[in-house]
């Protein structure tokens, strides 16, 4: 099988390259391209990858993921997180490749108490959210038989995570103030992509929410980190008016793993996975 996946070079864009070159099928193709290779609000680019290279998945991971700068860079976030996607889209349509869009729980606007199935109505708060919430619409419009995953509160070793930045403020504070009024799923971004390689083994399509096993405020992802960490940093509650963002946050956006199931397809608990991301995490210091 071929794959062209755009956005390699990103937290979960790495996970995928290696996923796809763990996955013990030598007769897969995989081609990762970040931002330098192709930037994804050029059609003209975009058409003469997917036309020079026809695969059979085009894998679209590229993305604007800062939250707060969407709010104050909105035709940036809009220019590649909707229109870019349509430009992938339209690209794999002409060359007959199959597209995986990577999507976010912040397309819900998280007024449920209990977890959003892939069919729940978008209702997006923030400008991300918006984004990401319209580029489903229209791909899905264009493409129908298109496989859009949502995932959620991903954390790697590939890039800047929750669990990166807790583990830097307890090297140098006694006491970090963490929110606890926002409920999501924390997911390991190895195990997502692993999920999404099965998924295009599948023949995926629809929307289908790619999580780890499992939810928890962000005050109880931290105290976990910690915990696993042997830290003894002490982590307090605060409500998310005391820690105030330019973005507002959905206060649960918990997603339901029933869709992933459909595939046949389980993900291990984000408690689970938490080890195997401080080993890889202090593997990748020893080696800078």
């Amino acid at each position: 099988m071929r794959i062209t996946i755009f956005g390699a070079s990103g937290l979960l864009g790495n996970e995928l390259v290696r996923a796809w070159i763990n996955s013990g099928v030598s007769a897969d193709d995989v081609t990762g391209l970040d931002s330098t290779d192709a930037d994804i609000r050029d059609p003209g680019r975009v058409r003469q990858i997917a036309q020079s290279q026809k695969p059979e998945w085009i894998v679209l991971a590229a993305a604007y993921t800062n939250v707060d700068g969407c709010e104050s860079n909105r035709e940036l976030a809009f220019g590649v997180n909707r229109d870019g996607a349509v430009n992938v889209a339209r690209a794999a349509k002409q060359a007959g490749s199959r597209l995986l869009f990577l999507s976010s729980d912040y397309v819900f606007d998280g007024a449920k108490t209990t977890p959003y199935e892939a069919g729940d109505r978008r209702n997006p708060q923030s400008v991300y959210g918006k984004t990401k919430a319209e580029a489903e619409s229209r791909l899905l419009d264009l493409i129908p038989d298109c496989c859009i995953v949502r995932t959620s509160w991903l954390f790697g070793t590939g890039g800047k995570c929750f669990p990166d930045t807790i583990l830097k403020l307890a090297a140098t504070r006694p006491v970090i103030d963490v929110v606890k009024d926002q409920r999501g799923c924390p997911s390991y971004a190895a195990d997502v992509a692993v999920a999404i390689v099965e998924l295009c083994r599948k023949n995926a399509a629809g929307i289908v929410h790619v999580t780890s096993a499992g939810d928890g405020t962000w005050f109880e992802f931290a105290e976990q980190i910690l915990q696993r960490a042997g830290l003894s940093t002490t982590v307090r509650p605060v409500s998310s008016q005391q820690m105030a963002r330019p973005a507002p946050r959905p206060p649960y956006s918990v997603l339901s793993p029933a869709s992933l199931h459909e595939f046949g397809i389980r993900l291990r608990s984000w408690q689970d996975a938490l080890p195997d991301y401080l080993k890889q995490r202090a593997a990748k210091e020893r080696q800078s």
